[in-house]
């Protein structure tokens, strides 16, 4: 029997963030589970949509027939709340979320306030919240008002790819992630000036167009500090895999992540991690697998990455714990399996 699932998101499906690459590869292998998912696209400006627009993502929603499963992106559903309220009853409705809204670097506490209200709200007429990590799981339990048996936690998976040779002559660091505020590259920049006493080069590799205010900034962070022969800023890249197979050590500094996908595609790649504990980044890397420090603090990041870079052995004995940890990540098809069986279980 076919299932038929709405798949309805923000802004463009193809743009290459974690968040939007979870639902290319999940709504991929959906499909290959016999699924027939339409696609639903609700326009821009989420999660701050201007009246027009909000309006816009509502009526494509409101077309939905009856009685379908619709599986909403959190990104979008947050401040659907209204929409959320008028149809819980005609429509099966579930959310995405990759992590709250509220959660967002760089809010008002007026605006966190109301992102939260919101949410709450929406998810309060779902049927069910599909999450990627326990901590976000736990964090809607706590302060959003969803009780555990509403939620499934659908880890992100993971391709199989060669493992880095992390022989590199200097030490190569790779960062990844949009050039936006949470992503923490101010701190990674900043870290690094710390270590220029050191040989190594860096490569981050991330949308530059999500937020340019923050990358125009990072490009002038790095010419401050006269790095710019060894700290390169790529944009997006085509093909990520090969940055991943030709580094030594994988280092973002991430504010917050609700999962963390390209951490346990470095783990994937047998790269050790300097990272932040933030979010659910401490559930997806493992102690012995890379060095996690307190978020906003570049002096230990920086003395995290110092020692992987002066302890060759303990660089290559956590890229071989991270390797172990890399192969036990669930495939894509398992991530969807997941996902598929929540959904039918709740109907």
């Amino acid at each position: 029997m076919t299932r038929s699932l709405y798949f309805a998101y923000p802004g463009d499906l193809a743009i290459r963030t974690g968040g939007y690459g979870y639902d290319r590869r999940v709504i991929g292998a959906l499909r290959d589970l016999g699924w027939d998912v339409h696609l639903l696209s609700l326009g821009d400006g989420f999660p701050f949509p201007s009246s027009e627009q909000l309006r816009h993502a509502e009526d494509v929603l409101s077309d939905i027939p009856d009685g379908a499963a619709v599986l909403l992106d959190g990104l979008a559903f947050g401040v659907l709340d209204d929409w959320a309220r008028r149809h819980r009853d005609r429509l099966r409705l579930f959310a995405l979320v990759h992590h709250p809204l509220a959660l967002e670097t760089g809010l008002t506490p007026d605006r966190q306030a109301e992102l939260a209200r919101r949410e709450r709200d929406a998810l309060a007429r779902t049927r069910g919240v599909v999450v990627t990590s326990h901590a976000t799981a736990r964090e809607l339990v706590e302060n959003y008002d969803v009780s555990e048996d509403r939620i499934v936690v659908a880890q992100p998976g993971v391709d199989p790819g060669p493992l880095a040779a992390g022989q590199g002559d200097p030490p190569h660091i790779l960062s990844v992630g949009s050039l936006t505020q949470r992503k923490g590259h101010d701190v990674l920049i900043t870290a690094l000036a710390m270590l220029r006493d050191l040989p190594w080069t860096c490569r981050i590799v991330g949308s530059r167009t999500l937020d340019p205010k923050v990358a125009a900034e990072l490009e002038a962070w790095i010419e401050g500090a006269a790095l710019q022969g060894r700290i390169v800023l790529t944009g997006e890249v085509e093909d990520p895999r090969k940055e991943f197979a030709r580094a030594d050590i994988f280092a973002l500094a991430s504010r917050y992540e609700g999962y963390g996908m390209v951490f346990a595609e470095a783990l994937a790649h047998g790269l050790p991690v300097v990272g932040c504990a933030a979010g659910a980044v401490p559930e997806v890397v493992p102690p012995a697998a890379g060095l996690l420090v307190p978020p906003d603090d570049a002096a230990s990041f920086a003395q995290a990455l110092r020692r992987l870079l002066d302890e060759p052995d303990t660089r290559l004995a956590m890229a071989d714990a991270a390797a172990v940890a890399g192969a036990a990540l669930p495939s894509w098809r398992e991530t969807a399996t997941r996902i598929a069986t929540f959904l039918e279980a709740r109907e």
